[in-house]
């Protein structure tokens, strides 16, 4: 945290046109009979000159609960690191009950004008139109079953985008992974009559992906549908000492309705041709393409918001595995926002049927949020 506070501070010393955020995030979970707090405080910094920006957000991180430190809940994310060639975040500082440590979450900067935009540095790489899943992105896809599903690592990539028309677009993505080896990506997209039309490629030393994306309304019902899929050819480990190539389709297709009354309805469901043995899963948790290795060929999810008043919105994510025996995935979540600074979340995660593990490796949770943002 002290080397991130200095680099803040640079910042304000050189640039005296800035705007700055903090936000602290605290989270009480109880998940098996075991408690425990998480607790993120987030500064954020924004400098713009003319068509120049530069962002930097930066964390630090605290756990707090002794039986929890000591699961092997909490290994697996000691375990976890952004796939970049380096580090991004400090180690863990382990004291009495509790442990904590610090990252970079992005660190970016870039050029934009109304035909290009380019951006450097440690960031997020968006692909794909999917609300629940996205086969697509092989970057640094969200993931539905954690309780912050879009809190992912950065990529270290060169990003350009180039604005071929109103409608249309091209972009190219340069990344370095770990291993200092790279990965590459392209997209185009461009409305066609009735829909935004993308196609998307990958290639890395592991991996290749052809994929496409389609987003549009249907006629003037107010229905916006979607699907996006990609053929994916990988080299995964298929024990300790050997590996072996795989080949598959995923898909999804969804459609978004709002109602006048406040609801607010997504239906989504995502199809793969092949399915992966929790085993192969363990065996490829730092594979680029961990997140498509899934248990069930077929999977169903519908999600449900509404607005009571301003100050009051519940939403429930409602998930279906389908195999010989199925599995569901239930996530209600009430929220209540007291002002522009403070806002309140009660919500579980709960996980139904005899393969619970076609889901998702975590046991159910309760989970209390305050996050307060100045």
């Amino acid at each position: 945290m002290r080397y991130l506070f200095i680099l803040l501070l640079s910042f304000n010393f050189l640039w005296a046109d800035f705007e700055y955020g903090v936000d602290n995030t605290n989270i009480t979970v109880s998940s098996a009979g075991v408690a425990y707090n998480y607790d993120r405080l987030r500064l954020r910094t924004d400098y713009t000159s003319g068509d120049f920006f530069l962002t930097c957000i930066g964390d630090g991180i605290n756990y707090y609960g002794h039986e929890y430190i000591n699961s092997n809940e909490f290994k697996f994310i000691q375990q976890q690191k952004s796939d970049t060639p380096f580090k991004t975040q400090t180690s863990f500082h382990n004291y009495d009950n509790g442990s904590s440590y610090a990252r970079l979450y992005r660190l970016y900067g870039g050029y934009e004008n109304s035909k290009n935009r380019i951006v450097v540095g440690l960031q997020n790489i968006t692909m794909g139109v999917g609300r629940i899943w996205n086969p697509t992105n092989l970057f640094n896809p969200k993931n539905i079953y954690r309780i912050e599903p879009y809190e992912v690592f950065g990529v270290a990539a060169i990003s350009y985008t180039r604005y071929l028309s109103d409608t249309s677009h091209l972009s190219i993505v340069a990344s370095q992974r770990a291993d200092h080896s790279f990965k590459y990506a392209g997209q185009y997209k461009a409305f066609v009559k009735f829909a935004d039309i993308g196609v998307d490629i990958l290639s890395s030393n592991e991996t290749t992906m052809l994929g496409y994306e389609i987003e549009g309304n249907i006629a003037d019902t107010g229905i916006e549908f979607r699907s996006e899929g990609a053929y994916i050819k990988s080299s995964l480990n298929a024990s300790l000492t050997q590996t072996q190539d795989k080949d598959f389709f995923q898909g999804i297709i969804g459609a978004d309705y709002g109602f006048v009354n406040g609801i607010t309805l997504v239906a989504e469901a995502l199809y793969s041709s092949k399915s992966f043995s929790y085993m192969d899963i363990l065996l490829n948790i730092n594979s680029e393409i961990s997140p498509n290795l899934v248990n069930s060929n077929l999977y169903t999810a519908l999600y449900m918001s509404y607005s009571f008043n301003i100050f009051l919105d519940g939403s429930l994510v409602y998930i279906e595995s389908f195999d010989d025996e199925n599995s569901r995935f239930i996530a209600p979540t009430i929220t209540y926002t007291l002002n522009d600074y403070n806002s309140f979340n009660l919500g579980a995660m709960i996980q139904d049927g005899t393969n619970q593990d076609k889901l998702n490796i975590y046991e159910n949770r309760y989970f209390f949020e305050y996050r307060l943002a100045f």
